[in-house]
């Protein structure tokens, strides 16, 4: 998790139970490329440590969670995303390219005892917005309903010191009868 763990969590402690960082069963994180690929690297990362620590039946629902806040993070977030001519996978210019490697978007996951958060850290400051539409079936606008859906709680919050943009996490309990480690 790093040092920042935290800093991270301070925000997450507001309005939840406590998660005290000292208190970390378990916790993962990996630099996500700046390519819509990275959603695929990022399931394949959150299926495999979930596997580790024997998560058991909310698995696949935090693969499709992470999947959703990485790929907000991969078209929102990130300088000339979603423009195919310089956006996420594109050509991108050299200053959207530098901003990329010092922001880049991170995954983390952390479990507690009886829970588990995923998380995922992008440079931009903008605030996740579910998209207002009736139309369930349209291509794009569906991640924050999918995560709003499938998690227990999710939020966001600003990033503090040395650290810039934000952080989008979700909030899963686990069945007591899960392992702790």
């Amino acid at each position: 998790m790093g040092t920042n763990g935290s800093t991270m969590l301070k925000p997450l402690r507001q309005g939840l139970p406590p998660l005290d960082p000292g208190t970390v069963s378990e916790a993962a994180s990996c630099a996500l490329p700046a390519r819509y690929e990275a959603v695929r690297e990022a399931r394949r990362f959150t299926r495999a440590t979930l596997e580790r620590w024997d998560v058991g039946a909310r698995a696949e629902d935090i693969a499709l969670v992470v999947s959703e806040l990485v790929t907000n993070a991969l078209r929102h977030a990130l300088p000339g995303a979603g423009r195919p001519d310089g956006g996420v996978g594109g050509a991108a210019s050299a200053a959207e390219r530098a901003v990329e490697h010092s922001a880049p978007v991170r995954l983390h996951l952390m479990r507690w005892p009886g829970r588990l958060v995923c998380a995922v850290r992008d440079p931009s400051h903008e605030t996740p917005v579910p998209r207002e539409s009736d139309d369930f079936s349209a291509e794009s606008g569906r991640g924050l309903f999918l995560v709003d859906s499938f998690a227990d709680g999710w939020g966001w919050h600003p990033l503090a010191g040395a650290l810039d943009g934000k952080m989008v996490w979700a909030l899963f309990l686990l069945p007591a009868g899960e392992p702790a480690g």
